[in-house]
């Protein structure tokens, strides 16, 4: 029966249309949350895309199920859980490895290729190359591990996102002494991080010892450390230059807030039982965020001592509360400091004692540099520039590649 004139007939209904997924590997935050350094990266910037997804995207954290990955909840702002469903992918959908997972990467790197088989594109962050520039600072072994991880995303990835400029132009270098076999060009970028630390989910309350250096703050000037223990933050270099101060008879507290990592073992046992413990010298394994937010308020100067870094967080973060820098002359804390810092060199103690005394000079006379117009972005505008690389596909650079 034929349709009757001037009689409009509605078209069949269209499927909706799903969304491109941004699946954001927490492989390792989702086992253990540290709440400090790279786990407060993947909080903040899961936080801010669950606040403000890009648009035409679904945000969905997921992580390795063991052979496969799923997801690690309902969405980027539900909680995370263990307990969720093999990923669904569809051409078109971003998988960040967002979290250092160089375990779980190289495990699955099948997996991995599979997902770009179908039409997924694959990147990853990387937050410094320290353990393959300086392999002595580190465990026996850790050097080789952390290269092979950086062959085998680089072997994958369509592109690798640095944390810096200065991390993307040693990845570069090392792209280009190393070159990955794969199909097609490998693109490298960067961002930098935020500074908010109330926008990551913060940790509350107070310890006894956070207590105790708190108190101390007003007693007489304060140098903090923020960071956990290991070789190249150099907090041994910066207690032997205290201690010289301490003998010439410089007020000065050294206050560490950090967890003891790996080859300080000597390092934490000197600290446990110096005779100065508790009167100028305070070391705070474990603190709230509370705790570090007073102590950035009340602080004279943070010092960033590290040899070398990715981004150094805590420049941000005391600049962020007009805390004044002390930081060794490095090319990234150039980059994230500019002229709101004042820099140093030293090979040793009695050279960081010295730089330390004439910056104690400047700071009691009001000119040591101030740290307040450093630039920052919030954890909202880090996460922008994220997403300016991997949706915007606005890179830096590209590395040379081989045939596979």
């Amino acid at each position: 029966m034929s349709p009757e004139a001037g009689v409009t007939r509605p078209a069949p209904t269209a499927a909706p249309r799903v969304p491109p997924q941004l699946l954001l590997d927490v492989s390792e935050l989702i086992k253990h949350d540290a709440r400090s350094g790279i786990q407060r990266v993947v909080r903040s910037v899961l936080e801010a895309l669950a606040l403000t997804p890009p648009a035409g995207y679904s945000v969905r954290p997921v992580y390795d199920a063991g052979g496969h990955y799923a997801y690690a909840g309902a969405g980027a702002d539900a909680p995370l859980s263990r307990d969720g469903e093999p990923i669904a992918v569809r051409p078109g959908d971003l998988f960040f490895g967002l979290d250092l997972s160089p375990d779980h990467v190289a495990n699955n790197a099948a997996v991995l290729q599979d997902l770009r088989r179908h039409g997924v594109r694959l990147y990853f962050m990387i937050y410094d190359l320290v353990p393959v520039r300086h392999p002595e600072l580190f465990a026996a072994g850790m050097g080789p591990w952390f290269g092979h991880w950086l062959h085998t995303v680089a072997s994958l990835a369509d592109g690798l996102l640095c944390i810096s400029r200065a991390v993307a132009d040693e990845l570069l270098d090392w792209l280009a002494a190393n070159v990955p076999r794969r199909a097609g060009a490998l693109a490298v970028g960067y961002c930098h991080l935020g500074a908010d630390l109330q926008a990551s989910r913060p940790s509350h309350g107070e310890d006894a010892g956070a207590g105790a250096a708190l108190a101390a703050l007003a007693q007489r000037p304060t140098l903090l450390m923020v960071g956990t223990l290991e070789p190249r933050k150099m907090h041994a270099q910066a207690l032997h230059a205290c201690d010289l101060l301490w003998q010439a008879g410089s007020a000065v507290n050294l206050v560490i807030v950090g967890k003891p990592g790996w080859n300080v073992d000597l390092l934490a046992a000197r600290l446990r039982r110096h005779p100065q413990a508790g009167q100028q010298l305070f070391w705070l394994e474990q603190t709230s965020d509370d705790s570090l937010l007073q102590l950035y308020r009340g602080a004279s100067g943070l010092l960033a001592a590290s040899l070398d870094e990715g981004f150094g967080l805590p420049l941000i973060e005391a600049a962020q509360h007009g805390l004044p820098v002390i930081a060794r002359d490095i090319p990234v804390f150039r980059e994230v400091a500019g002229e709101h810092a004042y820099y140093f060199s030293a090979a040793n103690g009695s050279e960081l004692a010295a730089a330390l005394a004439d910056w104690l000079a400047l700071h009691a006379s009001g000119q040591a540099p101030a740290s307040a117009g450093m630039p920052r972005l919030s954890w909202a505008e880090s996460a922008g520039q994220m997403l300016d690389c991997l949706l915007g596909q606005r890179w830096y650079g590209h590395a040379s590649t081989a045939l596979p």
